[in-house]
């Protein structure tokens, strides 16, 4: 190649070296600042929204302040193809970086809603706008997260640092409910007009200290390696639906597992507080212990899976899954408080604990380097809709009869039994290298076609 073709093109610099320990730290920061943005709304939805941004009573109010909770699961995958495709294109932590930004921003807005009475109608339609704009930022987090840490893991500990990321999330929700445990006692009058907006506000801290933990990290090298070359696909999501179709359907039906959590944090919460009078307080303390003991029982079924697979992890977290949300409704309603502590330390840290430390790499595995974020992030969110709108679809359910919990059991059993059926299609991963991942993907560079063109002339 000549002086001046060489000059042409316009690498990008060296990458530098990511520990992977490095990596799933930030992966964990980022997580946990982002899903404490996620789930403070997630609890204020369950527990003050229907009183503050909608007219009506009861539970018309709850049902309308539960949805806009789920209309985030809707913007998911917008936010998957749109953050997909600039992680597959430019950088993996660009994107990290501008998913931190997008979320706090919006989170801290709405922090500053008037409510309802205030300005009306225009209350819920700004909700639901910030809304939209979470979901569009959480719909890239968790692939961004999980690629860039899966890209610079060890073979034969890649589930075990990538589950960094969901241990983040679950961080994040802990975090969020310890917040949330004072706030909630306060009296009702202080809680609806201004207490409810402190974890939000707080936001603004949070998403200042992610930002300086991910500012700090570099794009993998194999990324980088395809950058120089040449050999990233121009449209992401085109190819991706090309070549690796089938598992983006797999991962969206794997990932209806996901509205076994929605049901446990928000519906149930609802219908212990509502429903059968348990104090507000005693069921979020239920949340945080259950949480706090699966931050360590994730890392340990992560390093499992490494050890036999992902699949049998996988699966077992989902039948477990299908059986404890029985038991969990069961012990609501007896208002027996050490059962509940009991079945909710088994249906989280345990069974649910299963999925969430396997899917980060059991999902990520599925996908070729070059359509890595795209292709995780579209097929998770899009299995995630179902998880969003569980809570409201459950309360209508049950709005004739709110004690009646099993219509809502025996649905949440059958998605997590689909979910073990999907992944029974999988191919199992836990020892295929880095490289040969996904399926192949031809790509011509762009440099070496020029230097065929100045070979003929």
């Amino acid at each position: 190649m000549n002086n001046s073709l060489q000059h042409t093109y316009s690498h990008p610099p060296e990458a530098k070296k990511n520990s992977p320990l490095r990596a799933a730290v930030a992966g964990m920061a980022g997580g946990t600042l982002e899903y404490y943005d996620n789930y403070i709304y997630a609890l204020a939805a369950a527990l003050v929204f229907g009183k503050i941004f909608f007219p009506e009573t009861g539970s018309v109010a709850t049902i309308a302040a539960l949805a806009t909770f789920a209309v985030s699961y809707v913007a998911r995958p917008i936010g998957a193809i749109l953050l997909g495709h600039f992680g597959d294109r430019i950088g993996r932590k660009k994107v990290l970086v501008a998913i931190l930004v997008l979320m706090g921003s919006a989170t801290f807005l709405v922090g500053c809603l008037p409510s309802y009475a205030q300005i009306g109608i225009w209350a819920p339609i700004l909700l639901v706008t910030l809304r939209i704009l979470q979901g569009i930022s959480v719909g890239g987090e968790t692939a961004a997260a999980t690629v860039l840490t899966i890209e610079v893991s060890p073979e034969g500990r890649r589930a075990f640092f990538t589950s960094f990321s969901p241990n983040g999330i679950v961080a994040g929700f802990v975090l969020a409910t310890l917040i949330f445990v004072p706030i909630s006692a306060l009296p009702e009058d202080q809680l609806l007009s201004w207490g409810w907006r402190i974890p939000f506000l707080l936001s603004a801290f949070v998403t200042l200290a992610g930002f300086i933990i991910r500012a700090k990290l570099d794009e993998p090298e194999a990324f980088v390696e395809a950058q120089k070359e040449h050999t990233l696909v121009k449209v992401p999501v085109v190819e991706v639906f090309r070549s690796h179709w089938a598992s983006i359907i797999r991962v969206t039906f794997c990932s209806l597992a996901f509205a076994i959590d929605t049901v446990i944090k928000v519906f149930a919460l609802s219908l212990a507080t509502g429903v059968y009078a348990i104090p507000r307080s005693t069921m979020l303390w239920v949340l945080i212990v259950s949480h706090v003991f699966a931050l360590l029982t994730q890392p340990l079924l992560a390093r499992l899976s490494d050890w036999i697979g992902r699949k049998p992890v996988f699966i077992a977290g989902n039948i477990g899954c299908a059986l404890m949300i029985f038991a969990y409704f069961g012990s609501i309603q007896s208002g027996n408080i050490p059962l509940l502590f009991l079945t909710g330390f088994l249906s989280v840290a345990c069974a649910y604990a299963a999925i969430n430390a396997t899917y980060p790499s059991f999902f990520a595995e599925m996908f070729n380097l070059k359509v890595r974020q795209t292709g995780m992030a579209l097929g998770l969110q899009i299995g995630l809709i179902a998880a969003g709108f569980a809570p409201s679809v459950y309360t209508a359910l049950t709005a004739g009869k709110p004690g009646d919990w099993m219509p809502v059991a025996v649905i949440s059993a059958v998605i997590s039994l689909l979910a073990v059926l999907s992944a029974l299609t999988a191919k199992e991963t836990f020892r295929t290298p880095l490289d040969r991942l996904g399926n192949p993907i031809s790509t011509t560079p762009r440099h070496t076609a020029a230097v065929l063109t100045a070979d003929r002339s």
